[in-house]
């Protein structure tokens, strides 16, 4: 008997809508050149870009930070400029061919092309990451059984991709030269959207992710129709953030989410000041969720900077080398993904699933003690400085047990907590708290930064200043996670029926 059934105007497999197998492809596409050059980013830049620099860390780090906070903040300008004008599809190719040039781009053996390419990857993840996600959400009708389990599919294409990337970027990029990593990373990124082009060739997601309005879509400014003109902007819009990324001397990209922040903050405390006491609660709760994330996610980030150089530099590395090590998140996850959505359903019939502010706690006290690991290593090193690579695997299983508790929970609760006429602004102010957390990533990675003009610095020359790095994170993150949990009853009664 066939597994593909007709319902309503969709096609379905397995139980789900048809497209969802093309959008799973698609985004297991984008992710796996997504995570394919970060899995590159830091060493290359340490060992090409900035290698004649004796703060060449210092360098990286503000570079990483800049880059990680604009491609989520893009998220924010891109999802609005779909949802008014240009409609999920056409969101979607445009982002998809940006990136794809980024990753073409960053091929080429030119500083000007460096910066150039990161900033193609940042203007078209803006207008691909958010929409896709909400494409997979439009495949079903309002109140759905299907769409959780439809989401974990999807979900779990973003992880494959994240774990095969970095093996296979990583070994070509030890075996053939950086570029034709970042090569491989371009043609995944192309691989996506002819996947994407092919689900809309044979029709499977029927009238879903046209513009909203045609007559906005055609609509001339200047003499040019929007559906071109964004385009245009997109893509001129490059050199300038290339010029900001350039310019890290200056960061002027932390002085303008220093402004932003501040803005984003002012404003909820005016919404917070009009809203009622009951409101004003959750609202609270909502802010307080959006900053434990921040924290969780700066800790957890470090995995594509810090944590890859230390890597490098004082892991004694088999089987993989220091860019493969960021494929170790996405393994985990993939791993232990449903045990533990099994665990919270089993805890659930019991009336024991603990609430979010309990799981937020737990997760970043496991942030907390899978940094105290990679801090207890340097009591195992060899007389190199180079300790066992039984403690990085520790810490990536630790540490992604924590996201699993604290990442899936924290988007609904965030749409279920803030006031309803300000729930789009709380959703782009969530986005905007993962670019945040690449501020932290840039704050500790500069804390942690190896002067020094040899390219191959490491061993006992960096261990220590790792090993009391990790300490300090391990202590800040073990006492917000028990903060945290003190206070758990309090934010329960602040979240009122929402559990």
């Amino acid at each position: 008997m066939s597994t593909i059934s007709t319902q309503q105007d969709q096609k379905e497999l397995f139980g789900h809508p048809v497209g969802l197998f093309y959008l799973f492809f698609a985004e297991l596409w984008e992710r796996f050149s997504f995570y394919g050059m970060r899995a590159l980013l830091t060493l290359y830049m340490v060992q090409e870009i900035f290698k004649a620099l004796t703060e060449r860390d210092v360098a990286t780090a503000v570079v990483y930070a800049s880059y990680g906070s604009l491609v989520y903040a893009s998220t924010v300008i891109g999802g609005q400029i779909s949802d008014k004008i240009l409609g999920m599809r056409s969101s979607i190719f445009l982002g998809g061919i940006l990136m794809a040039l980024g990753h073409f781009v960053l091929a080429i053996e030119n500083d000007i092309a460096f910066f150039l390419a990161l900033s193609f990857i940042i203007v078209g993840n803006g207008f691909f990451k958010p929409n896709i996600s909400t494409f997979v959400g439009s495949l079903y009708p309002d109140g759905d059984t299907r769409k959780d389990s439809g989401f974990t599919i999807f979900y779990m294409g973003i992880n494959i991709g994240g774990f095969v990337a970095p093996l296979l970027c990583g070994l070509l990029a030890a075996k053939y030269g950086w570029h034709y990593g970042f090569g491989l990373a371009g043609i995944g990124m192309l691989t996506g959207l002819i996947f994407f082009w092919s689900g809309i060739k044979k029709n499977v997601f029927g009238e879903r992710g046209l513009p909203p309005n045609q007559y906005i879509y055609e609509k001339k400014i200047l003499g040019i129709p929007q559906k071109i003109l964004i385009p245009i902007i997109a893509f001129l819009s490059a050199p300038f953030i290339a010029l900001l990324l350039s310019s890290w001397q200056k960061n002027y990209v932390s002085v303008i989410f220093k402004f932003i922040g501040f803005a984003v903050l002012a404003y909820i405390g005016y919404i917070m000041y009009k809203s009622t006491l009951e409101q004003r609660k959750k609202l609270f709760m909502a802010v307080l969720i959006t900053f434990f994330m921040t924290l969780f996610w700066g800790f957890h980030e470090l995995s594509g900077s810090v944590i890859t150089l230390f890597a490098s530099r004082n892991v004694n590395l088999s089987i993989i080398n220091a860019s493969q090590t960021n494929a170790l998140n996405s393994m985990f996850i993939i791993i232990l993904a449903i045990p533990i959505s099994l665990l919270w359903a089993y805890l659930s019939k019991r009336g024991l699933n603990p609430r979010t502010p309990y799981k937020f706690g737990l997760g970043l006290v496991l942030a907390g003690l899978s940094f105290y690991i990679l801090a207890l290593s340097g009591g195992s090193a060899d007389s190199n400085g180079m300790v066992p690579m039984y403690y990085l695997f520790a810490m990536y299983f630790i540490i992604s047990i924590g996201e699993l508790f604290m990442s899936p929970v924290g988007l609904s609760k965030i749409t279920d907590l803030s006031p309803k006429q300000i729930v789009a602004f709380m959703m782009g102010v969530w986005f905007l708290s993962s670019a945040y957390a690449f501020q932290i990533v840039g704050f500790i990675s500069k804390q942690l930064a190896i002067e020094s003009t040899d390219v191959n610095v490491g061993g006992l020359d960096t261990l220590q200043v790792y090993i009391d790095g990790f300490g300090l994170i391990a202590q800040y993150s073990l006492g917000a996670g028990i903060a945290v949990l003190i206070f758990s009853p309090l934010m329960k009664k602040l979240m009122g029926n929402i559990h």
